[in-house]
């Protein structure tokens, strides 16, 4: 017995209990085909729709043709857009940072915490920053670095006297920065002790540190008097208008 089932969805089931009911059935007509034809109508619909597409984008396109490889093609100009701010900031500190590093350029001592100046008595403070940038020559110089502190005294002392006998003005004091030392560079503290609590004070005009070519924060400028402040001088400065003492820019040669 054959038994053919024919399924579709939200339609009736057809049973099919033998051969005979079968070509009863093909004899009626068989399955429609409407919605196969309505199917196959809307592809053809979609393909005349795409044809008319086609046939637009060929009117669109009328007097184009393909450049070759012989035709000259001219290049558009691109403009680059600005850098922000915030690069050309990065950039700039960059130089500067790799020029520091190179060639030392744009280090100033005097923004260091290395720096030191000071000024004798009633000396206008300019004067020791006059002094740092070279302004007064330097006429004689000694090197205490690496010595002991009381060697290095002994060879200080000597040196003054010998630079105020001679008349120079301007010297240079090398001690060192003081790197080695587990706390604090002492033979520089030393030497701006002498400088300013001793009796060589009555000698000093200003001091300051050096610039980079003469040793930097390493070394020290000393701006000495003629003679020495007394006693008498306070007095007659302390009774007379205020005249900050400026020596010379330049001072002649040793």
């Amino acid at each position: 017995m054959l038994k053919v089932a024919w399924v579709k969805s939200r339609k009736p089931s057809f049973t099919l209990n033998s051969f005979e009911d079968l070509k009863v059935f093909f004899k009626k007509g068989g399955f429609s085909f409407a919605n196969r034809s309505g199917s196959h109508q809307a592809r053809h619909g979609n393909h005349q729709n795409a044809e008319s597409g086609e046939e637009l984008f060929k009117k669109a396109m009328e007097g184009v043709r393909p450049i070759s490889r012989g035709d000259h093609v001219e290049r558009i100009l691109q403009v680059g857009l600005p850098k922000s701010s915030k690069n050309i900031d990065d950039a700039d500190v960059l130089k500067k940072l790799k020029d520091l590093v190179k060639h030392g350029k744009g280090f100033n001592i005097s923004e260091t915490p290395e720096y030191i100046e000071g000024t004798g008595y009633h000396v206008h403070p300019s004067v020791a920053k006059r002094l740092h940038q070279g302004e007064y020559s330097i006429q004689a110089d000694i090197d205490l670095h690496g010595l002991r502190v009381d060697d290095a005294k002994e060879l200080f002392e000597n040196f003054l006297k010998w630079a105020i006998t001679m008349g120079k003005r301007g010297v240079l004091i090398v001690h060192g920065r003081g790197l080695s030392s587990p706390t604090e560079p002492i033979l520089k503290k030393k030497v701006i002790e002498w400088l300013t609590r001793g009796p060589w004070r009555k000698w000093v005009v200003a001091y300051s540190s050096a610039r980079k070519c003469d040793g930097g924060a390493g070394a020290t400028y000393v701006l000495l008097r003629k003679r020495p402040v007394s006693k008498r001088l306070k007095i007659r400065r302390r009774n007379s208008p205020p005249n900050h003492f400026s020596p010379p820019s330049t001072l002649p040669p040793g």
